[in-house]
Protein backbone atom coordinates (compact mmCIF):
# COMPACT_ATOMS: atom_id res chain seq x y z
CA UNK A 1 0.00 0.00 0.00
CA UNK A 2 1.55 3.36 -1.03
CA UNK A 3 2.25 5.75 1.86
CA UNK A 4 0.47 9.09 2.22
CA UNK A 5 3.55 10.91 0.91
CA UNK A 6 3.59 8.71 -2.21
CA UNK A 7 -0.17 9.16 -2.71
CA UNK A 8 0.24 12.94 -2.46
CA UNK A 9 3.03 12.91 -5.04
CA UNK A 10 0.98 10.80 -7.44
CA UNK A 11 -2.11 13.01 -7.07
CA UNK A 12 -0.10 16.18 -7.79
CA UNK A 13 1.29 14.74 -11.01
CA UNK A 14 -1.74 12.78 -12.26
CA UNK A 15 -4.38 14.12 -14.64
CA UNK A 16 -7.25 12.45 -16.49
CA UNK A 17 -6.61 11.79 -20.17
CA UNK A 18 -10.12 13.21 -20.73
CA UNK A 19 -9.22 16.62 -19.24
CA UNK A 20 -8.46 19.57 -21.50
CA UNK A 21 -5.06 20.93 -22.46
CA UNK A 22 -6.07 24.15 -20.64
CA UNK A 23 -6.53 22.12 -17.43
CA UNK A 24 -3.13 20.50 -17.96
CA UNK A 25 -1.53 23.94 -18.27
CA UNK A 26 -3.16 25.00 -14.99
CA UNK A 27 -1.93 21.84 -13.27
CA UNK A 28 1.60 22.30 -14.60
CA UNK A 29 1.60 25.92 -13.44
CA UNK A 30 0.61 24.75 -9.95
CA UNK A 31 3.74 22.58 -9.91
CA UNK A 32 6.02 25.62 -10.11
CA UNK A 33 9.17 24.82 -8.12
CA UNK A 34 8.67 21.07 -8.62
CA UNK A 35 9.34 18.82 -11.58
CA UNK A 36 6.81 20.06 -14.15
CA UNK A 37 5.57 16.77 -15.58
CA UNK A 38 2.07 15.26 -15.53
CA UNK A 39 0.99 11.68 -16.17
CA UNK A 40 -2.28 11.04 -18.01
CA UNK A 41 -4.55 8.42 -16.42
CA UNK A 42 -7.19 6.68 -18.53
CA UNK A 43 -10.72 5.71 -17.45
CA UNK A 44 -9.42 2.36 -16.15
CA UNK A 45 -7.03 4.09 -13.75
CA UNK A 46 -3.97 3.15 -15.78
CA UNK A 47 -1.20 5.46 -16.93
CA UNK A 48 -1.46 6.33 -20.63
CA UNK A 49 1.29 8.92 -21.19
CA UNK A 50 3.29 11.89 -19.91
CA UNK A 51 2.77 15.61 -20.50
CA UNK A 52 5.27 18.46 -20.27
CA UNK A 53 5.20 22.14 -21.28
CA UNK A 54 7.11 21.14 -24.40
CA UNK A 55 4.46 18.61 -25.42
CA UNK A 56 1.74 21.27 -25.10
CA UNK A 57 3.77 23.91 -26.94
CA UNK A 58 4.40 21.60 -29.89
CA UNK A 59 0.70 20.63 -30.05
CA UNK A 60 -0.46 24.26 -30.11
CA UNK A 61 2.08 25.18 -32.78
CA UNK A 62 0.68 22.33 -34.91
CA UNK A 63 -2.84 23.84 -34.66
CA UNK A 64 -4.16 22.21 -31.48
CA UNK A 65 -6.73 23.98 -29.28
CA UNK A 66 -6.75 24.55 -25.53
CA UNK A 67 -10.06 22.67 -25.42
CA UNK A 68 -8.51 19.52 -26.93
CA UNK A 69 -8.19 16.53 -24.64
CA UNK A 70 -4.98 15.66 -22.81
CA UNK A 71 -4.80 12.40 -24.76
CA UNK A 72 -4.06 14.42 -27.92
CA UNK A 73 -0.92 15.94 -26.42
CA UNK A 74 0.47 13.20 -24.17
CA UNK A 75 3.57 11.15 -24.98
CA UNK A 76 2.58 7.45 -24.88
CA UNK A 77 6.24 6.32 -25.11
CA UNK A 78 7.23 7.65 -21.70
CA UNK A 79 10.07 6.21 -19.60
CA UNK A 80 8.92 4.04 -16.69
CA UNK A 81 9.93 1.05 -14.59
CA UNK A 82 7.82 -2.08 -14.20
CA UNK A 83 9.79 -3.84 -11.44
CA UNK A 84 12.19 -2.95 -8.59
CA UNK A 85 15.04 -4.79 -10.33
CA UNK A 86 15.03 -2.48 -13.35
CA UNK A 87 14.70 0.80 -11.43
CA UNK A 88 18.46 1.60 -11.15
CA UNK A 89 18.98 1.10 -14.91
CA UNK A 90 15.86 3.11 -15.80
CA UNK A 91 17.01 5.92 -13.52
CA UNK A 92 20.37 6.03 -15.29
CA UNK A 93 18.57 6.16 -18.65
CA UNK A 94 16.35 8.97 -17.38
CA UNK A 95 19.32 11.07 -16.39
CA UNK A 96 20.93 10.56 -19.78
CA UNK A 97 17.72 11.78 -21.43
CA UNK A 98 17.29 14.69 -18.95
CA UNK A 99 13.99 13.26 -17.70
CA UNK A 100 13.01 14.46 -14.21
CA UNK A 101 10.30 12.03 -13.06
CA UNK A 102 10.25 8.24 -13.32
CA UNK A 103 6.92 6.53 -12.59
CA UNK A 104 7.01 3.03 -11.08
CA UNK A 105 4.16 0.94 -12.50
CA UNK A 106 2.47 -2.33 -11.60
CA UNK A 107 -0.18 -3.68 -14.00
CA UNK A 108 -0.39 -0.25 -15.59
CA UNK A 109 -1.09 1.57 -12.30
CA UNK A 110 1.36 4.09 -10.82
CA UNK A 111 2.77 2.85 -7.51
CA UNK A 112 5.36 5.56 -6.95
CA UNK A 113 7.07 8.45 -8.72
CA UNK A 114 10.82 8.98 -8.35
CA UNK A 115 12.16 12.54 -8.66
CA UNK A 116 15.51 12.09 -10.42
CA UNK A 117 16.64 15.54 -9.26
CA UNK A 118 16.41 14.49 -5.63
CA UNK A 119 16.99 10.73 -5.61
CA UNK A 120 20.35 9.41 -6.82
CA UNK A 121 19.09 5.86 -7.09
CA UNK A 122 16.42 3.53 -5.77
CA UNK A 123 18.22 0.53 -4.40
CA UNK A 124 16.25 -2.56 -3.23
CA UNK A 125 18.05 -2.51 0.10
CA UNK A 126 17.58 -1.75 3.76
CA UNK A 127 20.50 -0.43 5.78
CA UNK A 128 21.99 -0.90 9.23
CA UNK A 129 23.98 2.03 10.61
CA UNK A 130 26.03 0.99 13.63
CA UNK A 131 26.05 3.83 16.15
CA UNK A 132 26.79 2.12 19.47
CA UNK A 133 30.49 2.94 19.95
CA UNK A 134 31.86 4.94 22.88
CA UNK A 135 34.25 7.15 20.89
CA UNK A 136 36.84 6.96 23.68
CA UNK A 137 39.66 8.51 21.63
CA UNK A 138 37.52 11.61 21.13
CA UNK A 139 37.05 12.33 24.82
CA UNK A 140 36.12 14.77 26.32
CA UNK A 141 33.95 15.56 23.26
CA UNK A 142 32.12 12.25 23.70
CA UNK A 143 31.66 12.41 27.48
CA UNK A 144 28.14 13.78 27.10
CA UNK A 145 27.44 13.29 23.40
CA UNK A 146 27.72 10.04 21.40
CA UNK A 147 30.22 10.21 18.56
CA UNK A 148 27.58 9.88 15.78
CA UNK A 149 25.99 13.13 16.98
CA UNK A 150 29.21 15.17 17.01
CA UNK A 151 28.79 18.08 14.60
CA UNK A 152 30.83 18.18 11.41
CA UNK A 153 30.30 21.38 9.47
CA UNK A 154 27.35 22.14 11.77
CA UNK A 155 25.64 18.79 11.08
CA UNK A 156 25.80 15.52 13.09
CA UNK A 157 28.15 12.94 11.56
CA UNK A 158 25.44 10.30 11.32
CA UNK A 159 23.14 12.59 9.32
CA UNK A 160 25.57 12.70 6.40
CA UNK A 161 25.23 8.93 6.11
CA UNK A 162 21.47 8.93 6.60
CA UNK A 163 21.09 11.59 3.89
CA UNK A 164 23.22 9.59 1.44
CA UNK A 165 21.24 6.40 2.09
CA UNK A 166 17.94 8.25 1.61
CA UNK A 167 19.26 9.80 -1.61
CA UNK A 168 19.73 6.23 -2.87
CA UNK A 169 16.05 5.55 -2.29
CA UNK A 170 16.53 3.38 0.79
CA UNK A 171 13.24 3.41 2.67
CA UNK A 172 14.16 1.72 5.97
CA UNK A 173 17.29 2.31 8.04
CA UNK A 174 18.05 0.43 11.28
CA UNK A 175 20.32 2.35 13.67
CA UNK A 176 21.94 0.22 16.39
CA UNK A 177 22.67 2.17 19.57
CA UNK A 178 24.31 1.53 22.94
CA UNK A 179 26.45 4.29 24.50
CA UNK A 180 24.21 7.33 25.19
CA UNK A 181 21.70 5.63 22.92
CA UNK A 182 18.73 7.62 24.23
CA UNK A 183 20.23 10.78 22.72
CA UNK A 184 20.41 9.14 19.31
CA UNK A 185 16.85 7.86 19.65
CA UNK A 186 15.70 11.36 20.54
CA UNK A 187 17.60 12.77 17.55
CA UNK A 188 15.57 10.58 15.19
CA UNK A 189 12.25 10.78 17.04
CA UNK A 190 10.82 13.36 14.62
CA UNK A 191 12.91 12.47 11.57
CA UNK A 192 11.76 14.45 8.53
CA UNK A 193 13.56 12.44 5.85
CA UNK A 194 12.11 9.92 3.40
CA UNK A 195 13.23 6.77 5.27
CA UNK A 196 11.77 5.08 8.33
CA UNK A 197 14.41 5.11 11.09
CA UNK A 198 14.29 2.08 13.39
CA UNK A 199 16.55 2.47 16.45
CA UNK A 200 17.68 -0.89 17.87
CA UNK A 201 19.19 -1.04 21.35
CA UNK A 202 22.34 -3.14 21.77
CA UNK A 203 21.99 -4.43 25.37
CA UNK A 204 25.73 -4.43 26.00
CA UNK A 205 28.91 -3.80 24.04
CA UNK A 206 28.93 -6.55 21.41
CA UNK A 207 31.59 -5.52 18.88
CA UNK A 208 31.07 -4.12 15.42
CA UNK A 209 28.79 -6.93 14.18
CA UNK A 210 27.27 -8.37 17.35
CA UNK A 211 24.40 -5.86 17.33
CA UNK A 212 23.13 -7.17 13.97
CA UNK A 213 21.50 -10.12 15.74
CA UNK A 214 18.99 -7.69 17.29
CA UNK A 215 17.89 -6.16 13.97
CA UNK A 216 14.56 -7.65 12.91
CA UNK A 217 12.00 -7.44 10.10
CA UNK A 218 14.42 -6.95 7.21
CA UNK A 219 12.53 -7.40 3.96
CA UNK A 220 15.31 -7.16 1.36
CA UNK A 221 17.58 -9.88 -0.04
CA UNK A 222 20.70 -7.80 0.63
CA UNK A 223 21.47 -5.14 3.20
CA UNK A 224 23.97 -2.32 3.62
CA UNK A 225 25.84 -2.38 6.93
CA UNK A 226 28.03 0.59 7.81
CA UNK A 227 29.65 2.50 10.64
CA UNK A 228 27.91 5.69 11.70
CA UNK A 229 31.11 7.72 12.12
CA UNK A 230 32.25 7.75 8.48
CA UNK A 231 32.45 10.74 6.18
CA UNK A 232 32.74 9.34 2.68
CA UNK A 233 31.78 9.80 -0.95
CA UNK A 234 30.95 6.17 -1.56
CA UNK A 235 28.73 5.38 -4.56
CA UNK A 236 26.22 2.97 -3.02
CA UNK A 237 24.58 2.28 -6.37
CA UNK A 238 27.88 1.30 -8.03
CA UNK A 239 28.77 -0.85 -5.01
CA UNK A 240 25.40 -2.61 -5.11
CA UNK A 241 25.60 -3.29 -8.85
CA UNK A 242 29.15 -4.62 -8.35
CA UNK A 243 27.92 -6.85 -5.50
CA UNK A 244 25.11 -8.30 -7.62
CA UNK A 245 27.15 -8.63 -10.83
CA UNK A 246 29.83 -10.64 -9.01
CA UNK A 247 27.24 -12.69 -7.10
CA UNK A 248 28.96 -11.95 -3.83
CA UNK A 249 27.61 -13.06 -0.48
CA UNK A 250 29.52 -10.21 1.15
CA UNK A 251 31.18 -7.12 -0.35
CA UNK A 252 33.60 -4.84 1.53
CA UNK A 253 34.28 -1.22 0.61
CA UNK A 254 38.05 -1.09 0.12
CA UNK A 255 39.99 2.10 0.85
CA UNK A 256 43.44 2.62 -0.75
CA UNK A 257 46.08 2.94 1.98
CA UNK A 258 49.79 3.67 1.49
CA UNK A 259 52.65 3.18 3.95
CA UNK A 260 55.88 5.07 3.27
CA UNK A 261 59.06 3.88 5.02
CA UNK A 262 61.54 6.74 5.57
CA UNK A 263 64.56 4.40 5.48
CA UNK A 264 66.30 2.07 3.08
CA UNK A 265 64.83 -1.43 3.42
CA UNK A 266 67.19 -4.40 3.16
CA UNK A 267 66.28 -7.58 1.33
CA UNK A 268 67.84 -10.54 3.07
CA UNK A 269 68.68 -14.13 2.39
CA UNK A 270 69.37 -15.31 5.90
CA UNK A 271 71.98 -12.83 7.13
CA UNK A 272 73.11 -11.90 3.62
CA UNK A 273 71.95 -8.58 2.16
CA UNK A 274 70.80 -9.10 -1.43
CA UNK A 275 69.39 -5.63 -2.20
CA UNK A 276 68.48 -2.24 -0.78
CA UNK A 277 65.22 -0.46 -1.50
CA UNK A 278 65.43 3.25 -0.73
CA UNK A 279 62.43 4.72 1.14
CA UNK A 280 59.82 2.41 -0.39
CA UNK A 281 56.05 2.95 -0.41
CA UNK A 282 53.74 -0.03 0.04
CA UNK A 283 50.16 0.14 -1.21
CA UNK A 284 47.31 -1.76 0.41
CA UNK A 285 43.52 -1.78 0.57
CA UNK A 286 41.97 -1.24 4.00
CA UNK A 287 38.51 -2.19 5.25
CA UNK A 288 36.37 0.94 4.77
CA UNK A 289 33.64 0.03 7.29
CA UNK A 290 30.88 -0.21 4.64
CA UNK A 291 29.49 -3.59 3.58
CA UNK A 292 26.75 -5.08 1.40
CA UNK A 293 25.80 -8.59 2.47
CA UNK A 294 23.16 -11.22 2.00
CA UNK A 295 20.56 -10.66 4.71
CA UNK A 296 20.41 -14.40 5.40
CA UNK A 297 23.95 -14.25 6.85
CA UNK A 298 22.66 -12.32 9.87
CA UNK A 299 21.03 -15.53 11.12
CA UNK A 300 24.53 -16.88 11.85
CA UNK A 301 25.09 -14.22 14.54
CA UNK A 302 23.99 -15.30 18.01
CA UNK A 303 22.19 -12.79 20.21
CA UNK A 304 24.42 -11.53 22.98
CA UNK A 305 27.62 -12.88 21.39
CA UNK A 306 30.53 -10.43 21.01
CA UNK A 307 31.52 -10.30 17.34
CA UNK A 308 33.79 -7.96 15.42
CA UNK A 309 33.64 -7.56 11.64
CA UNK A 310 36.96 -9.33 10.86
CA UNK A 311 35.92 -12.44 12.79
CA UNK A 312 32.55 -12.58 11.04
CA UNK A 313 34.10 -12.07 7.59
CA UNK A 314 36.72 -14.77 8.20
CA UNK A 315 33.99 -17.17 9.34
CA UNK A 316 31.97 -16.81 6.14
CA UNK A 317 35.13 -17.10 4.03
CA UNK A 318 35.77 -20.36 5.90
CA UNK A 319 32.30 -21.54 4.83
CA UNK A 320 33.23 -21.04 1.18
CA UNK A 321 31.02 -17.97 0.77
CA UNK A 322 32.09 -15.47 -1.87
CA UNK A 323 33.55 -12.32 -0.27
CA UNK A 324 34.59 -9.52 -2.62
CA UNK A 325 35.68 -5.91 -2.41
CA UNK A 326 34.60 -2.66 -4.04
CA UNK A 327 37.28 0.00 -4.44
CA UNK A 328 36.28 3.31 -2.90
CA UNK A 329 37.65 6.42 -4.61
CA UNK A 330 37.49 9.94 -3.21
CA UNK A 331 36.66 11.19 0.25
CA UNK A 332 36.83 8.72 3.14
CA UNK A 333 37.41 9.74 6.76
CA UNK A 334 36.93 7.38 9.71
CA UNK A 335 36.33 9.88 12.50
CA UNK A 336 38.04 8.05 15.33
CA UNK A 337 40.57 10.58 16.65
CA UNK A 338 40.83 14.35 17.24
CA UNK A 339 42.96 14.67 14.08
CA UNK A 340 40.33 12.82 12.03
CA UNK A 341 37.61 15.04 13.49
CA UNK A 342 39.52 18.20 12.56
CA UNK A 343 40.10 16.83 9.05
CA UNK A 344 36.38 16.08 8.58
CA UNK A 345 35.42 19.58 9.65
CA UNK A 346 38.01 21.10 7.32
CA UNK A 347 36.76 19.02 4.39
CA UNK A 348 33.18 20.13 4.89
CA UNK A 349 34.29 23.76 5.33
CA UNK A 350 36.20 23.70 2.04
CA UNK A 351 33.28 22.06 0.20
CA UNK A 352 30.89 24.71 1.51
CA UNK A 353 33.19 27.45 0.24
CA UNK A 354 33.31 25.99 -3.26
Amino acid sequence: MPSNNINNTISRHAISSEDSIREAMKRLNALSGESMTLFAIDNLGKIAGSITDGDIRRRLIDGGELTDKVETVMNPRFLHADSPEEIPLKMAEGRRKHIELLPIISNGVIQDIIDLKKIHSCLPLEAVVMAGGRGERLRPLTDDLPKPLLPVGGKPIIDYNIDELEACGIKKIHVTVNYLGDLIKEHFRNHKGSAIIDCVTEPTRLGTFGSLAFVENIDTEDIIVMNADLLSAIDFEAMFLHHRKNRNHFTIAAVPYSVSVPFAIMRLNGQQVTALEEKPTYNYFANGGVYIMKTELISQIKKGEYLDAPDFILSIIGQGKKVGCFNLNGTWVDIGSPDDYRMANELTRVKNLQ
